[in-house]
């Protein structure tokens, strides 16, 4: 899918999209306020602006104009003076729903935003802005429900899609490298029952991972394996799986996990990486955007092109590979073990 930039051949184009923070942050902002599950539970799932002003705890001063916002948007519909979620904003921003990705905007608004603000200290400098490793966030069990969350919001999607696109009949069990508290692996051994399912994150995830099998009732059929991919051997499986995990890292231990991998993957099975590759041409904008996101909250990652993750894979070991697009912005890369 390439992007359609605005029209930055006139004033008001380029104004326009110096100005798209604005819009980001009313989203945002509405995520944080939780409106969308306010209004979806309302009567008759619509609420005048005095109802949301009440329930939401607000002040009312700009609150017409913050909805009416988000109705231009496209966010919201209005009919006579009641507001309500669009089709697809009910579908995806409703706390509970099934394709719910609130968890991502939320980390978004609470620690992509701040960073973003600091693009020019990053480009200067190349240290990341965002002001926490990541094990101060395993450290903080509350910030790391929320990271689990924006995990979530990425596999909820996803994860019908990468089963989909996979043949699964031949393998009988398969590992999600770094798939935090399961949520991906939960979602293929469901709809492909005869695989054993594992997920390999750090410790710190175990109590969420065993709390998600006990809701889903994957007990038996779900495993959790803590440790550090860096230092610690791989489970081995059929299928090994490094999902938006790669670009994490610089290109050194990109190479270092996808040979840690080979030796996880069983003879005959695969390896399946997808991340937002980036391409030869700059077409997609929400690529290259995710890949800066990585420069402001890492301290080597990006994305990278389909190519780097071949040759890796080529080196390792690995028979062939193939090239697919997943979704509308990732691309999976299939790497066949002899």
């Amino acid at each position: 899918m390439t992007t359609k930039a605005p029209d930055v051949g006139t004033a008001a184009g380029i104004l326009r999209l110096g100005n798209a923070f604005c819009d980001a942050k009313a989203l945002l902002t509405a995520v944080e306020l939780d409106l969308f599950t306010q209004l979806h539970g309302a009567p008759g799932g619509s609420a005048t602006e005095a109802e949301v002003k009440q329930e939401l705890g607000l002040h009312g001063r700009g609150l017409g104009d913050f909805l009416d916002l988000l109705v231009a948007l496209r966010i919201l519909e209005r009919q006579d003076g009641r507001y309500r979620n669009a089709a697809g904003t009910d579908r995806h921003l409703v706390r509970g729903a099934d394709e719910y990705i609130g968890g991502f905007l939320l980390r978004s608004n609470r620690n992509l935003y701040p960073a973003w603000g600091r693009l020019e200290e990053a480009l200067r400098t190349g240290r990341q802005q965002s002001g926490s490793h990541y094990d101060e966030v395993t450290r903080n069990p509350a910030v790391l429900r929320q990271f689990i969350g924006s995990m979530d919001a990425f596999t909820n999607l996803l994860g019908a899609q990468l089963v989909d696109a996979y043949d699964w009949s031949p393998h009988t069990s398969v590992v999600d490298v770094g798939g935090a508290r399961g949520n991906l692996a939960s979602q293929i051994v469901r709809a492909r029952p005869h695989l054993a399912g594992h997920v390999f994150d750090l410790p710190e995830m175990e109590p969420f991972a065993k709390e998600l099998i006990a809701d889903l009732g994957l007990g038996g059929r779900l495993e959790f394996h803590g440790g550090s991919f860096f230092t610690d051997p791989l489970p081995s499986a059929d299928v090994v799986v490094l999902g938006h995990v790669l670009h994490d890292w610089d290109p050194k231990q990109r190479s270092l996990l996808i040979h840690k991998a080979f030796d996880a993957v069983n003879p005959g099975g695969t390896l399946l990486v997808y991340d937002r590759m980036l391409d030869d041409e700059p077409e997609h904008a929400e690529n290259l955007v995710i890949s800066l996101d990585m420069l402001l909250v890492t301290d080597g990652g990006s994305e990278y092109p389909a190519a780097e993750i071949i040759g890796y894979a080529e080196h390792a070991g690995f028979a062939r590979t193939e090239v697919t697009p997943l979704g509308d912005y990732d691309t999976l890369v299939t790497c066949y073990k002899a």
